[in-house]
């Protein structure tokens, strides 16, 4: 299965300012790559604080949330709360038959999935806006190398970097 993980990133290399920090700041392009991708895609995988910052499900795909409490019960057919390791969780969406899937953050989620080796890609979208200080990519120190596969302007102000992650 292919993981593409997709964000925006500020000038400065920041997701967020915080970790409840509503992405309003991306622009209409970035929306507008976003939903295609992850359309495309059929399924997202996000932290549990990232979902509570959408505040719902994205529809016509399927959301993954990763939470370590076991009291959260979806109410919704595309909403699935696990506790499953990332490995496990692509494990399962293989069986069911997906061959994509993107993450969506956060930064605590994105580690998770590089430290297993389970990020295939990585969709940077680069807004103008510096933070000075937020949530980075990762939460940990590590350590990629990256080969870059495109890059496109999307809007006068917002570019994009699509890379594929070497495998060490």
């Amino acid at each position: 299965m292919k993981v593409t993980l997709m964000v925006a990133l500020t000038a400065d290399g920041k997701i967020a300012k915080d970790a409840s920090h509503y992405p309003d700041w991306t622009g209409s392009a970035d929306k507008k790559l976003f939903r295609q991708i992850t359309l495309d895609a059929g399924v997202i995988i996000m932290g549990s604080a990232t979902y509570t910052t959408i505040g719902k499900p994205l529809p016509n795909r399927r959301n993954i949330v990763l939470t370590r409490r076991s009291d959260r019960v979806s109410m919704h057919d595309n909403l699935e709360f696990t506790r499953r390791k990332p490995y496990e969780i692509i494990r399962k969406l293989e069986s069911e038959g997906f061959g994509r899937a993107v993450l969506i953050g956060g930064a605590q989620i994105n580690t998770l999935f590089a430290k297993a080796g389970l990020i295939n890609e990585m969709i940077l979208t680069y807004c103008p806006k510096v933070f000075g200080s937020g949530l980075s990519l990762f939460s940990e120190p590590l350590s990629l190398d990256l080969a870059l596969l495109a890059t496109k302007q999307l809007d006068p102000h917002v570019f994009y970097a699509h890379y594929r992650v070497k495998s060490p």
